[in-house]
């Protein structure tokens, strides 16, 4: 035997000593023999810590994070040395046995005394022993992240990976083949009777590579058939998952696009782990990802094999209109046949919000499964067992969200007030229950601005509730020119009109303006057309921040661009304002924003102060 094998195996055992995994592998075979049933193989899972075995032996650590495959095969031959632990027969050997011939001669015999000491009696072969290594974790490094966008490129081997997601769809649990035992066909052939042909499932392999009719007897090249007796089966189930970062995707903060496509990737849980993971969490998992034929596409995925829930974090999604709000079933995409259920709005926005549009846009069975979902807090998926081959099925699915949407004031009159209604904007909701109503969230009415307008402040109160540590203005987010052209277009068709207190600040600021910019000779140095100029800039102002009526913040806004084209024909005067009047600095973060909003508030201040000084008898308050 090589002697870096014979160290590594050495290396296990005191490994698995250490660590109990010899009592456990004890506690195992227990379980097994008591069931007094015989089968192709037997499966043992063993749990490494990788950090503890590179240690005590840096290549057989290797081994385990690099070359899981033949690490199985080190701790397979090591596995049975269990027998140690229950009985004595190191009394058998010769005493004078150095440790390295001692541990060799272990080795060749383990198997016999495993027979010998009955901890399975069923068993046959060395090859019926099935060995999982499930590794505690792996080191925090960028090569142990699995990135999509590289594989298989830059992955020639299947090892452990890492890597996280978000379940958008889930798969029933359905039957995978262990292992099987085979015969030859030709009956005087040796291997027509025993356990020499053990096929075993290995991670990424297909049931076809595991099961089929087309192997052939290595001895006298008949074909093998497999003795069904002895299949072993396990639990299998697929999940769909996607990055964490295509959420952002179903937000609709910034995403102008009609349509687009969200690359998700498929993992396969499989015995202890089946049903593990929900739909809508999110979840950190080890895995050996393999690229898996499926008739003329290649798809990637993931067997994984160890599972941490990720810490819950607040989400937002945008309904889409195409699309359902609560879960539906499919077909599973890899041609299995089997039910697929789908994740859809509700689901992804576990522990959030999810904001589902104007509210009297839905249909009435829509409003109808919506209030049953907020009355009982889950909704039950029916998955027929004639079109899944399978049993009828009812899942019933917890749904953690909280639901927003709005309802427009216009939309509502003319979809359900009759034309003799006399009140302008009245709000009718006769077709809505108000136990469904009360169940939002939040709900927003909608009595000055269209649908339209309510979606960009939809965003930001969504972003501010998501995260209220999130800065959600950055210097990065830049609109597009089409964007400004389609904000003035709709603008430009506002009707607007002056509020009284809007309009007696104007005339108290002409007035004043007037009297500190007059002179004996030439007399004042404002016209009347001042008047026109003020409240066309200060209509422009409320049509650009898409109000209806002006206010004072408007007009203040009017008097500092008014009052700096003064300064510059004519220079200051005692209503002094800073060069860049209006944006006296950068606005960068929302920071920048409120520190404007306090510098307009004092210079408010001043214009009332000014216009009470210079013009005392105007009344603006």
């Amino acid at each position: 035997m090589r002697p870096d094998l014979l160290k590594m195996k050495e290396v296990a055992l005191i490994y698995l000593d250490r660590s109990g995994g010899l009592q456990k592998f004890v506690d195992d075979c227990k379980r097994y023999n008591d069931s007094k049933q015989s089968y192709a193989v037997y499966r043992f899972i063993i749990s490494v810590n990788p950090s503890d075995i590179a240690e005590l032996d840096v290549a057989l650590g290797n081994q385990i994070l690099h070359k899981p495959m033949k690490a199985v095969q080190i701790f397979q031959s090591v596995s049975e040395f269990v027998c140690l632990q229950r009985q004595k027969y190191i009394q058998h050997f010769k005493p004078d046995f150095s440790l390295q011939n001692h541990f060799i001669f272990e080795l060749q015999v383990c198997f016999i005394a495993i027979k010998t000491l009955s901890l399975i009696e069923q068993l046959q072969t060395e090859a019926q022993i099935n060995i999982v290594l499930k590794p505690t974790h792996l080191p925090p490094l960028p090569s142990y992240v699995l990135s999509l966008c590289e594989f298989p490129l830059d992955y020639i081997s299947q090892r452990f990976y890492m890597s996280e997601g978000i379940v958008i769809a889930m798969g029933t649990v359905v039957k995978y083949t262990q292992g099987a035992r085979f015969l030859c066909s030709e009956e005087t052939c040796p291997f027509s009777e025993g356990f020499n042909y053990i096929r075993v499932h290995i991670p990424g392999a297909t049931e076809s590579a595991t099961v089929r009719n087309d192997f052939v007897c290595s001895l006298c090249a008949s074909p093998l058939q497999e003795d069904m007796k002895f299949r072993v089966l396990g639990d299998k189930q697929l999940v769909e998952m996607i990055d964490a970062k295509a959420l952002s995707a179903f937000q609709g903060y910034s995403n102008n696009k009609p349509h687009f496509r969200i690359q998700s990737f498929t993992v396969f849980l499989r015995d202890e782990l089946s049903n593990k993971m929900k739909i809508g969490n999110r979840y950190r998992f080890i895995g050996i990802p393999a690229c898996i034929q499926n008739c003329s596409q290649v798809t990637v995925c993931i067997e994984v094999n160890s599972i941490q829930l990720c810490s819950p974090e607040a989400r937002g999604i945008r309904h889409p209109a195409s699309s359902d709000i609560f879960p539906t079933v499919s077909k599973d995409k890899h041609g299995t046949g089997t039910a697929s259920i789908q994740a859809c709005s509700a689901l992804l926005a576990k522990g959030g919000i999810c904001f589902i549009g104007d509210l009297l846009s839905q249909k009435k069975d829509k409003l109808e499964l919506l209030q049953s979902v907020l009355e009982s807090r889950t909704t039950t998926v029916f998955i027929p067992g004639k079109k899944y081959g399978d049993v009828d099925q009812q899942v019933i699915l917890p749904i953690q969200t909280s639901f927003w949407t709005f309802v427009d004031e216009d939309s509502s009159s003319k979809k359900y007030v009759q034309k003799d209604d006399t009140l302008i904007g009245k709000l009718d909701l006769r077709s809505i229950s108000t136990n469904l109503i009360d169940a939002f969230g939040l709900l927003i009415h909608c009595n000055e601005l269209s649908c339209q307008l309510v979606l960009p402040l939809l965003d930001h109160i969504m972003k501010k509730a998501i995260d209220p540590e999130e800065v959600p203005y950055t210097i990065s987010q830049q609109f597009r020119t089409q964007d400004y052209e389609e904000l003035i277009v709709f603008a430009k068709n506002l009707q607007v009109e002056l509020s009284s207190e809007a309009e007696r600040l104007i005339h108290g600021y002409y007035l004043a303006s007037r009297r500190v910019r007059t002179d004996s000779i030439h007399g004042s140095k404002l016209s009347t057309s001042a008047l026109k100029i003020l409240v066309s800039l200060s209509e422009a102002h409320t049509k650009l921040s898409l109000r209806r009526k002006v206010l004072e913040e408007d007009v203040l806004i009017a008097v500092l661009l008014f009052e700096s084209s003064l300064t510059l024909k004519h220079g200051a005067s005692v209503f002094c304002v800073a060069p860049n009047a209006v944006f006296p600095f950068d606005l960068i973060d929302e920071n920048t924003l409120q520190q404007r909003d306090v510098y307009l508030m004092q210079c408010h201040q001043q214009l009332l102060q000014f216009i009470a000084t210079y013009s005392p008898g105007t009344r603006y308050h």
